[in-house]
């Protein structure tokens, strides 16, 4: 009896330490106006599969701390920093009669914190 209460006894520190898993609260219609859309390149994936990093695309006002809340409040997941960039707008031409114009907008570099992962191709 004394072996089989050692045994329980060390089983029951990895259940808890499984259940300690941090829950965030439920998304509202503000974090779906603050990310808009993931950014999928050649060079954001192989970020995500190497460093864990995910890139978003942003609203223009929104800041880092707004970002990081809303990030983890849709994808449920722990983000450990943020970082941000302008992308600028350009000019684009075909051949040289036409002329275009590509928007520019804002994109952060979410890091999540280590043994989190985020499924960017969900249905």
């Amino acid at each position: 009896m004394a072996e089989e209460k050692k045994e329980t006894g060390k089983a029951a520190p990895k259940a808890a330490k499984e259940e300690t898993k941090k829950v965030f609260a439920s998304p509202n219609e503000h974090d779906y106006e603050v990310i808009l859309e993931p950014i999928i390149t050649e060079k954001s994936m192989a970020l995500l599969q190497n460093d864990g990093k995910v890139t978003v695309k942003v609203a223009t006002s929104s800041n880092k701390s707004e970002i990081k809340d809303s990030f983890q409040r849709l994808y449920q997941v722990a983000v450990e920093d943020v970082k941000v960039a302008n992308v600028i707008a350009k000019e684009k031409s075909r051949g040289s009669r036409y002329k275009g114009r590509v928007s520019g907008y804002k994109k952060a570099i979410v890091t999540l914190k280590e043994g989190n992962a985020v499924d960017l191709f969900k249905e």
